[in-house]
């Protein structure tokens, strides 16, 4: 089939990559001039396989409102006159109970180690190359009862045992020298020994070099603005764009927030709002103490990776709409958080600060489905987890086409299941769709 993907950051790039393998003639369209260049250029940088829980917490709401009191709170609100965003608010409030955490949880697992192994692949048998280090996660704990909570978490899973482990403070340091700075602050840390770390840009530009080779390769239409759809009865035709009108047996949209207001234009709803993300990439030189595992301060909020020649810090959730604009004070803020941790050589440093909007669903599970028509198919709504989810939604979006049962259960990535449930879940009930 002649496919259109939508899209060129790691989701649209990793759906054109598994749909050329099945033989498909891809097109990859977009409005950049470039890959990589949206929410995936400068992301947090690691590969979070089993830290996949979603931002809707039962614990959010008690801190929703010192959150709105606090400039400097890791998630911060602002309310706009904007239905979309009151009707994705309503929906993320609604997710934040038990129930609907622990779905996502138990959809999103078994999708993350998918595309774990998938993304090894990548490396292994094709050697593309983005400063990927398999160089496990530390996420420390400031607070004593958020480590024993951590802890409660993971002897309650000991089918864990074999890839985390609960350090106490001097094991931390021990295993991570470069927090010798937090030494007493410092109250315990779950080591994941499996969790990976790259350059999710570089990743871009190694699979559009790659599919732009050999037999079949990839049509990149970029720098095109989007326009809409021919349809012909209940099946696209053809990708409208200010230069042309591309025919198509097939559609995928993976444009992250932009995916919304076009599939907006044929009268499609998709629940995904932006969530704004802030990231600072810090040059390091050879006498930088800087981390050589990933490290996540879960008080703060923070995420380091360290990323070939340079130490990426990213944080932060901005729902305050689609506005591109990269606020001082939250760029401040990290810079002054990586300092606190790795010391003053931050300030001396080349910083190159970023913000994306991360599309996100209020219940923190992706969609994989068509949508409006019956060859017209989505794979969006990743939120924060675009980098370590792209390889294995990208493998179901091209299992489905093909017919083929995908790997894990995807029922809950279903547009129709995108709603968060409320209490009135009581468990995962369906049998997963073929």
């Amino acid at each position: 089939m002649d496919i259109v993907v939508i899209g060129s950051g790691v989701v649209g790039l990793t759906s054109a990559w598994y749909l050329r393998q099945d033989g498909h003639r891809v097109t990859i369209v977009d409005r950049a001039t470039e890959v990589g260049q949206g929410t995936s250029h400068a992301n947090g940088g690691q590969l979070s396989y089993r830290y996949i829980a979603p931002l809707a917490d039962p614990d959010v709401l008690a801190k929703i409102p010192g959150w709105m009191l606090r400039s400097d709170a890791p998630v911060r609100f602002r309310m706009r006159f904007d239905p979309e965003q009151w009707r994705w608010l309503a929906g993320f409030l609604t997710a934040c109970n038990g129930n609907d955490k622990m779905r996502s949880v138990a959809s999103l697992l078994p999708l993350s180690l998918l595309s774990q192994t998938l993304i090894r692949d990548l490396v292994a048998t094709h050697a593309l190359e983005f400063d990927f280090v398999r160089n496990g996660k530390l996420v420390i704990h400031r607070d004593a009862r958020d480590f024993d909570s951590a802890r409660a978490l993971l002897a309650a899973n000991p089918g864990l045992a074999g890839e985390q482990e609960a350090l106490d403070a001097q094991q931390c340091l021990a295993l991570e020298p470069a927090l010798e700075r937090l030494k007493g602050q410092i109250r315990g840390g779950i080591h994941t020994r499996s969790e990976d770390a790259g350059d999710c840009l570089k990743l871009c530009q190694a699979l559009a070099a790659r599919m732009a080779e050999g037999d079949n390769p990839v049509r990149f239409e970029l720098g095109q603005e989007l326009l809409g759809f021919d349809r012909s009865g209940t099946r696209v035709t053809a990708v409208r764009t200010a230069r042309e009108s591309i025919s198509a047996d097939a559609c995928v949209v993976a444009a992250g927030i932009g995916s919304v207001p076009l599939l907006r234009g044929i009268g499609i709803r998709l629940p995904i709002y932006p969530v704004k993300g802030y990231s600072i990439n810090i040059g390091i030189s050879d006498d930088e103490v800087i981390p050589a595992v990933s490290v996540t301060d879960f008080k703060r909020k923070v995420v380091y990776a360290p990323i070939g020649s340079h130490l990426r810090s990213a944080g932060m959730a901005d729902i305050v709409g689609a506005n591109e604009r990269i606020e001082p004070d939250r760029i401040a803020t990290l810079i002054g958080e990586t300092r606190a941790v790795f010391g003053e050589w931050v300030d001396k440093a080349r910083i190159e600060p970023w913000t994306g909007m991360r599309p996100a669903t209020p219940t923190g599970r992706p969609i994989i489905d068509t949508a409006g028509a019956d060859n017209l198919w989505v794979n969006v709504g990743h939120g924060a987890l675009g980098f370590t989810l792209a390889t294995g939604c990208a493998r179901i979006l091209a299992d489905r086409i093909a017919g083929r049962p995908p790997a894990v259960p995807h029922a809950d990535f279903l547009l129709a299941h995108a709603k968060p449930s409320g209490w009135r879940f009581a468990g995962r009930s369906r049998a997963p769709a073929a």
